[in-house]
């Protein structure tokens, strides 16, 4: 399944390097505030999911732009699909965005593809089997003082119910670390958790799709990943805490005294 999921990014990849090079020609619409889809997003997903029904046709498919497909509740699989992860930057000739394929098996993420088409690096996941980029495999970084760090984060930038809650976060992790990022592109934020580049990695309000794959490459590559106080519910809350094992606690330490009862 795996190698399926890979043709299918690197097809997506490929229309998405191909519309690189003519943005100006490309028709974009706003599908919310802040929130831009083009028609590459729609045919790299196309493309995605052809590629995997094609192949397994029973499959259940959750996927940003055309949303649910087929029943879950009737297959044990369910793909789950941003074909074009960072859109914005895209669109500005930015060169970090990614495509994100993650695979459910009874509900637990078993498969996993971050594809960054501008640098062809490829991300890949098994449960049980590692993490890898390219044919190198990750482990996540194996610091342990949070002044060491380099911290990923993504502001809020659709919907901003957390926004407070974010800023009092970030003015409180900014000086604890050696340097906070924010790139624009969630999957791919994960992903580089996953091979240590970042050491660890927070963010509110992201879906499914943002995070699926992202976090299956943390976990195989010896990370974790929680909501804002640790808990596995990140794909259901769309808040996301992730790290080596030893800068996870103390990121969540920062954050605690600045969250919010729901």
């Amino acid at each position: 399944m795996l190698t399926i999921a890979v043709r299918a990014a690197r097809r997506a990849g490929g229309i998405i390097n191909r519309a690189a090079q003519n943005l100006d020609l490309l028709n974009v619409s706003r599908k919310a505030h802040n929130d831009f889809v083009s028609e590459v997003d729609g045919a790299a997903e196309n493309a995605i999911i052809e590629m995997l029904l094609d192949a397994y046709p029973g499959h259940s498919i959750l996927a940003e732009e055309s949303g649910a497909q087929g029943d879950p509740g009737k297959s044990e699989y369910q793909w789950i699909i941003d074909p074009l992860d960072g859109t914005t930057n895209f669109l500005h000739g930015f060169p970090h965005y990614s495509v994100s394929i993650g695979l459910m098996h009874k509900n637990v993420l078993s498969q996993a593809v971050v594809y960054n088409p501008a640098a062809n690096e490829l991300f890949t996941a098994s449960r049980g089997a590692g993490a890898y980029l390219n044919d190198h495999r990750l482990r996540v970084s194996k610091r342990s003082k949070l002044g060491d760090c380099l911290i990923g984060t993504g502001f809020p930038f659709r919907e901003f119910t957390h926004a407070e809650a974010y800023l009092a976060m970030f003015k409180d992790i900014m000086p604890r670390v050696a340097g906070i990022r924010r790139p624009g592109s969630a999957a791919l934020d994960l992903a580089y958790v996953a091979a240590g580049r970042y050491d660890g990695f927070w963010e509110f309000g992201l879906s499914a799709w943002d995070m699926a794959a992202g976090c299956l490459l943390i976990t195989e590559a010896g990370g974790l990943v929680g909501d804002m106080e640790g808990n596995d519910t990140y794909l259901q809350s769309g808040n996301v805490v992730a790290g080596n094992p030893k800068v996870f606690g103390q990121l969540l330490q920062v954050i605690a005294p600045h969250l919010t009862p729901e």
